[in-house]
């Protein structure tokens, strides 16, 4: 590849990434057949905190036990079926049983709370779900059977709810199985029903097979629909990118029902024969550095403040962190301090940036393993293979190298659209097929991107998109609050981190605590508001729209002066 097939070309902001090596056309079950055809007795999978170690033929056998389980269960192509759980060897079965039969994986946020799980369920009709028993201070099951009472009579596989009424089947992973659930080690006994390899011939890569959801400037959270083709192909080359072969070994700490877990990460290391590595269910810098010098891994995915809190543990000297080579730093912009210290203290000197979004499946540009470390940090890298890019201004008009505007996507891994929103869709995918990211962005001469901003008001917490939105239109059913603002400030460990401005209803008492514990009741932990300021009255424009930079600014002033 030349420099000049990810160049800009006649001076405008329009780069395309090199086409030389054809898409792949398979879907999610053939990669992992073949690979495992290829690579059966390879390492395929650790999960440390289960003590489970497989093989590719280790792990096609445990995919197919549960793909017949699940055929067993009356699911098939087509059907969606929830995932619930924080990172487990459980996970990445349903991944891959589900891509088997056809079924379309949901991914659910093991941070959602009571309200949020009832809207994805019912948003995107799942006939089943597929959960944890409990997740830190969470209790999956407990927060099911308040959704679905008719659990307590209920057969199991036959749940009628009037709450949740598509689901169907509810399948918990461990012991302690609540009335009207499944097990999930039940299920997978089941006897064999199906000639699974016969069945994949059945399916097209360009069908939906996995729904991530993303909060949306409306408030709700959307389904981004992705295909088999959408997600191969981005495993891919981002594992291309970092050049990766069956010889690495990949540490995943980031969560799996994220794209950078279960797309840039599982199925990344499936795409080569890599070896995924799991530290534990949730993210700890001491578990994710044992694995890393226990297992000899070679590669580590991460969001900044990961890697900060791994390189402050009291004996990160002990740790043995000498086979590591590269990985990915994604989810929020890197402080070129963090990026010196990665590279110089924990041995990974081609470690990439990424960048993307659910939508784009998501990554469309990522640096190169032997980019300077400065042109790492101030970019984001350059194109991606068989993906386009233009920056745009206020009319749609591609704007010249080195000005911002928006950044629209085009190529084989833009999204299939938002589930059921066929508005909300058009308004994101032109009729061209650009996805309209919302991101500010510039394109230098040689094509590294730099995100310079957000077109609306996201708020990028610790790797975690937060729209503004959503948390209003959530606060506004608290009976005290009248008018409520949410918007972000920068924090030295998080990125950024959320505040609320609320003007109370008249009479009401309500207080600071009372809203955040309100949040912490009823939303994700990473949505509550870290300062929650009461005011008369929010600044507005004449026309009614919300000032925020107003509000940030002063924020900022309120903050500095109680220091």
């Amino acid at each position: 590849m030349t420099d000049h097939d990810r160049s800009p070309r006649n001076g405008l902001s329009h780069v395309i990434g090199e086409t030389s090596q054809p898409l792949w056309n398979i879907t999610v079950s053939d990669l992992l057949r073949h690979t495992c055809e290829r690579l059966p007795d390879h390492p395929a999978a650790v999960f440390r905190a289960q003590n489970i170690r497989w093989t590719y033929s280790d792990l096609l056998r445990e995919v197919d036990r549960l793909a017949q389980g699940l055929l067993n269960l009356g699911i098939g192509k087509g059907d969606r079926v929830g995932i619930w759980s924080p990172n487990r060897a459980e996970w990445l079965l349903t991944q891959f049983a589900t891509a088997r039969i056809g079924a379309i994986l949901v991914c659910i946020n093991p941070a959602y709370r009571r309200a949020e799980l009832e809207f994805a369920l019912n948003k995107v009709g799942c006939s089943a779900l597929i959960t944890a028993r409990r997740f830190k201070s969470s209790d999956y099951t407990a927060m099911l059977t308040e959704l679905a009472p008719e659990l307590a009579t209920a057969t199991p596989g036959d749940l009628h709810a009037d709450r949740l009424p598509h689901l169907r089947s509810i399948v918990v992973l461990g012991g302690d199985i609540a009335p009207g659930m499944l097990s999930f080690d039940t299920i997978c006994r089941a006897a064999p029903r199906a000639d699974l390899n016969a069945l994949g011939k059945a399916l097209d890569p360009q069908d939906v097979i996995n729904i991530q959801f993303t909060s949306g400037t409306t408030g709700s959270p959307k389904g981004a629909s992705l295909t088999h083709h959408n997600i191969v192909n981005n495993a891919r080359f981002v594992t291309d990118a970092m050049e990766f072969t069956e010889n690495d070994r990949l540490c995943i700490p980031v969560p799996f029902y994220h794209c950078f877990g279960m797309v840039m990460g599982t199925l990344g290391c499936v795409t080569k024969g890599a070896t995924i590595v799991v530290p534990g269910e949730g993210f700890d810098p001491h578990d994710t550095l044992a694995a890393v010098s226990a297992e000899h891994c070679t590669a580590l995915f991460g969001v900044p403040t990961m890697f900060v809190n791994e390189l402050a543990l009291p004996k990160f000297d002990t740790y043995d962190l000498s086979h590591l080579r590269t990985g990915i730093m994604a989810g929020a912009p890197c402080p070129i301090e963090v990026m010196r210290q990665v590279q110089a203290r924990m041995n990974m000197h081609n470690v990439t940036i990424a960048y993307g979004m659910t939508e784009t499946s998501p990554v469309s540009f990522q640096s190169n393993v032997d980019d300077p470390l400065e042109q790492r940090v101030a970019s984001v890298g350059r194109i991606h293979p068989h993906v386009e890019v233009r920056i745009v201004d206020d009319s749609g008009k591609t704007v010249p190298v080195g000005t911002q505007g928006e950044l629209l996507t085009h190529g084989y891994s833009v999204m299939k659209g938002y589930w059921g929103e066929e508005e909300q869709t058009a308004q994101s995918i032109d009729a061209d097929g650009w996805m309209h990211t919302g991101d500010l962005a510039t394109l230098d001469v040689n094509g590294y991107c730099t995100i310079t901003g957000r077109v609306k008001d996201m708020i990028l917490r610790g790797g975690e998109n937060i729209y503004p939105r959503e948390i209003e239109e959530f606060l506004y059913t608290h009976p005290g609050v009248a008018q409520a603002q949410v918007f972000g400030i920068p924090d030295d460990t998080l990125g950024e981190i959320v505040c609320a401005w609320i003007v109370r209803r008249d009479g009401a008492t309500v207080s600071s605590e009372d809203i955040r514990q309100f949040c912490r009741d009823n939303i994700a932990h990473y949505k509550v508001p870290a300062h929650v300021s009461f005011r008369k009255e929010l600044p507005m424009t004449v026309t009614g729209k919300p000032q925020k930079f107003i509000m940030r600014d002063q924020m900022l002033e309120e903050l500095a002066s109680r220091r």
